[in-house]
């Protein structure tokens, strides 16, 4: 058994409290800062750089080792063996399903692929141009309207349906809000495609003539929802236990994790790292770019992470999707991965950025690779959106089935007005 283990914090007054040390199974000791209350007094942490908001089993990351677990197993593993609805079971689950399992549980996503007719009307509200990520907030909070008979988030088996009906439709009304912008016909799910082939077919297919999914694009779509999945308490994250910590309908929850996501400093840096390379145009142009970096005249898009203080587990897997797409495609000599690859080269062979741990991300290459797979810069968003659905379901889901959690309260440091008496208006 585990000795109990305190911290004890001192005032200047001379008033002390103790704060239990907690241990994980995995990353550093956490201080519960509970007893604070019993000084009158709370903390101060910025975008909480510091602190646990919460108890997890789902997802494990290390930062300066640039490791990344789901459920305990490396992210590189499950990206190069696994498929994307095996580790969807797995991130619900806790445990890698059984054939029997895997099989019940394709069949069941499989089954409630299509969302209601009238959901397909909403679109015509919405303007032709409307960014397809406003869409994938508004439609997805809507499925609550619909969906009555799952709403009890106290009950397992309406969260369990839930979730299905979460991870099967969004790819569903991804597709659709990408048909809609485009001016294209809305293609509906087929069930003999794979997750991943679905979304394809429902995004690239027309009544026209017969969709083949080339089954090594699909192999890369589904690597990047699989690295997508779940990256532990991130932005969108937090918003989807926030909102769900008040008791609100998991369709609103996950409508609000899209929003947060929406942001460009959280879902929207694959496009700035094609943008990126895009202003660079040409690897002639890389070393004048890195200088100019380095004299802070140009941001470095895709390198660099918020958690990631050594490699982005992600971004090796990443890189060989990318030259994989590429081959598949005869697109070896593709002008944006040379000018990448250059970068990456010149970058790491720099001691400012070795020194700044500056390392490519995931997203160096995501965006080349979904560029490559015929997907517009503006659903970028929406297929992280599609591939992090999951992530956001199963830890909602946990924090519900905990049973002891409270709605989410953050503290403020008021530095307002003090008290003041109102003035009539004459008088001001």
């Amino acid at each position: 058994m585990e000795k109990n283990r305190i911290a004890t914090l001192t005032m200047d007054d001379g008033r002390s409290v103790e704060l239990p040390i907690m241990s994980g199974t995995l990353g550093p000791d956490v201080i519960d800062i509970h007893n604070l209350g019993k000084l009158g007094i709370f903390t101060y942490d910025p975008a909480f750089f510091s602190t646990a908001s919460c108890t997890s089993e789902i997802t494990f990351i290390d930062g300066d080792a640039g490791l990344l677990y789901y459920r305990g197993y490396p992210i590189e593993q499950l990206a190069e063996q696994s498929d994307f609805l095996e580790v969807c079971y797995l991130l619900l689950n806790g445990e890698l399903p059984d054939a029997g399992q895997k099989a019940e549980f394709n069949r069941k996503v499989t089954s409630h692929t299509m969302v209601h007719d009238q959901i397909t009307r909403f679109f015509s509200g919405f303007r032709r141009d409307a960014h397809p990520m406003a869409v994938m907030v508004g439609v997805v909070g809507a499925l609550s309207a619909f969906y009555h008979d799952s709403l009890d988030i106290n009950n397992p088996e309406h969260r369990d349906i839930s979730a299905l009906r979460m991870l099967a439709k969004v790819p569903t009304i991804a597709a659709m809000a990408h048909k809609y912008y485009t001016g294209a016909p809305f293609m509906f799910p087929k069930n003999k495609f794979g997750y991943a082939e679905n979304l394809m077919y429902m995004m690239f297919a027309t009544p026209a003539e017969e969709y083949i999914p080339n089954p090594v694009l699909v192999r890369a779509l589904d690597r990047i929802l699989i690295l997508h999945a779940d990256h532990e308490q991130n932005a969108s994250t937090s918003t989807v236990r926030l909102a769900g910590s008040s008791g609100a309908n998991p369709f609103a929850c996950i409508s609000s994790g899209i929003a947060a996501l929406w942001g460009p400093a959280h879902g929207g840096a694959n496009e700035a790292a094609l943008n990126m390379l895009m202003e660079i145009g040409d690897v002639s142009r890389v070393k004048e770019y890195v200088q100019g970096v380095k004299d802070k005249k140009y941001r470095l898009m895709g390198f660099g992470h918020r958690v990631y203080k050594n490699m982005d587990p992600r971004a090796s897997v990443m890189r060989q999707t990318c030259h994989e797409v590429l081959k598949e495609l005869k697109l070896e000599n593709n002008k944006l991965f040379e000018l990448a690859m250059e970068l990456e080269r010149t970058a790491l062979s720099d001691p400012y950025f070795i020194d700044h741990k500056l390392y490519p991300n995931v997203d160096f290459y995501s965006g080349i690779v979904l560029s490559a797979l015929g997907i517009p810069t503006n659903m970028f968003t929406v297929i992280f959106a599609v591939a992090r659905t999951i992530g956001w379901i199963s830890q909602w889901n946990e924090m519900i089935a905990s049973g002891d959690h409270k709605i989410g309260r953050p503290r403020q440091l008021y530095r307002g007005a003090v008290k003041r008496d109102y003035v009539p208006e004459k008088k001001r």
